[in-house]
């Protein structure tokens, strides 16, 4: 005879002890696929490398270099403020510290004036602590204060507190570098498609004019940079297999402090090229992020275009 299954399942408590709660980066490390994409590391890195752009964005900051480590690691470092380490005033911990590990913790909360940024990319709420939570380890390195200042993690947890020295036998005095070894068991593959990375730095290149982007393989000792003083209009044209037939149509519109209906600084910018043949060019972004299935933005500017 079978066993009724009703009855099995009802067997099973169900009562104050069978609420679980949990903490910290607990959630992230039980559902991954609801706070980063779990097809590779990629995602996590790019939320370091966001940090960093967003250094560059606010005025702080004029390069990012990326190397991809012979041991799988992989590390980002800027030319930045640097993260505070200063205990934070009401949690009485190194902000450091609190930024790796709490979820929707950090400066672009904050849009009051005077705070840390004004506009960011990759805002998902909880930033660089999925990061330290899908990581076996990662390392913390800040300049700031004239002082060097590291901290470790490993799975999510502290396991070198805050450690602060000179900074003169460095000879750097800002900046912050991040190493992370990311959890192959979160990930379908543990290798970060190059490609995509190449992708990313590129699109920071072209979007923050002036500001020189590298990735380094430590396996191919290959190092390649990316710098477009033009912008926009410099990458577009470089990236034409024909000449275009007209100069190029670059315009960009921004709200100002009295505009009903956008955010002071909110708008967009925009180059255009049109050739005789060839295959179509089209690349959009929002905060610094590509949008590589377009969007909103992208439709209302073919719309308006072409409805001219």
């Amino acid at each position: 005879m079978q066993g009724n299954p009703r009855s099995s399942r009802r067997s099973a408590e169900y009562g104050e002890g069978s609420i679980r709660v949990l903490k910290g980066l607990e959630p992230v490390r039980q559902r991954p696929g609801m706070y980063t994409r779990t097809e590779s590391p990629l995602h996590i890195v790019q939320e370091v490398i966001d940090n960093a752009s967003d250094e560059i964005l606010s005025g702080f900051g004029t390069r990012v270099d990326v190397t991809m480590h012979k041991d799988g690691s992989i590390s980002v470092e800027d030319d930045g403020r640097g993260i505070p380490v200063g205990l934070h005033p009401e949690e009485k911990e190194p902000v450091v510290e609190i930024v790796f590990t709490r979820l929707h913790t950090g400066g672009k909360f904050d849009k009051r004036a005077g705070g840390a940024y004004s506009f960011s990319g990759g805002l998902h709420g909880v930033g660089v602590s999925v990061t330290n939570a899908l990581a076996a380890r990662l390392e913390v390195t800040v300049w700031r204060d004239a002082k060097m200042h590291t901290i470790v993690f490993a799975d999510g947890d502290v396991i070198q507190p805050l450690k602060s020295v000179s900074a003169k036998a460095s000879g750097k005095s800002a900046g912050t570098r991040v190493k992370v070894w990311p959890n192959a068991r979160y990930f379908d593959t543990p290798q970060i498609p190059v490609d995509e990375l190449e992708r990313l730095l590129r699109s920071k290149a072209v979007l923050l004019p002036g500001t020189e982007i590298t990735l380094t393989n430590e396996k191919s000792t290959q190092t390649q940079r990316w710098r477009y003083s033009g912008g926009l209009r410099e990458y577009l044209l470089g990236s034409l297999a024909t000449d275009p037939m007209l100069p190029p149509f670059e315009a960009s519109g921004f709200a100002g402090a009295d505009d009903a209906t956008f955010a002071e600084g909110e708008g967009a910018s925009w180059v255009i090229v049109w050739t005789e043949d060839g295959a179509v060019t089209r690349e959009s972004y929002v905060n610094l992020i590509p949008t590589s299935a377009g969007g909103t933005h992208e439709a209302g500017l073919r719309e308006g275009l072409f409805g001219a």
